[in-house]
């Protein structure tokens, strides 16, 4: 869910709804692939699937900029910090989430993706240096030009034609 306009510090963004159900009723639901479950104690969860819910379209980050309260027994959306337009609107689902959903393939989402690929980056970096310096002392060896015959040209013969 993306912002379409700009939203204050601990502004109300959204409100999870759905029905109160028993945790043993959304343990069965998930097993048949429910996914929109927002826990709110040990004994109840809000089934958040209905269509109507529009708080079900914010996804996790790792680095979110608004976070669930709770609020008269139900779930509120609140900005964390300033959200600018066009900015996706995240908040973090915890750790027991990311254990049960992402454990195998590691987190998803954009802070976790861009931090894997600069660290990806780094190593392809230092891997190319590495090659870099290892060919850069075989190449010394051979100072000047070559010709398209592979031996070396002199400097002497590479001068201008008139």
């Amino acid at each position: 869910m993306f912002a379409t306009r700009p939203i204050k510090r601990g502004a109300y963004i959204a409100t999870y709804r759905g029905r109160v159900i028993p945790d043993e009723e959304a343990e069965r639901r998930e097993a048949r692939g429910a996914r929109y479950m927002f826990e709110l104690t040990k004994k109840l969860t809000i089934d958040g699937s209905p269509r109507w819910n529009i708080a079900r379209y914010i996804n996790h980050s790792c680095r979110p900029n608004a976070r669930p309260v709770g609020r008269n027994g139900g779930i509120v959306i609140v900005a964390d910090r300033r959200i600018e337009p066009e900015e996706e609107i995240t908040y973090s689902y915890g750790k027991e989430y990311l254990q049960y959903f992402i454990e195998s393939g590691g987190c998803r989402c954009d802070a976790c993706r861009k931090k894997r690929a600069r660290k990806r980056r780094k190593q392809r970096e230092a891997r190319l240096g590495a090659r870099k310096s290892r060919s850069g002392a075989r190449k010394s060896r051979s100072v000047g030009p070559k010709s398209r015959s592979g031996t070396r040209k002199s400097r002497a013969g590479a001068g201008r034609r008139g």
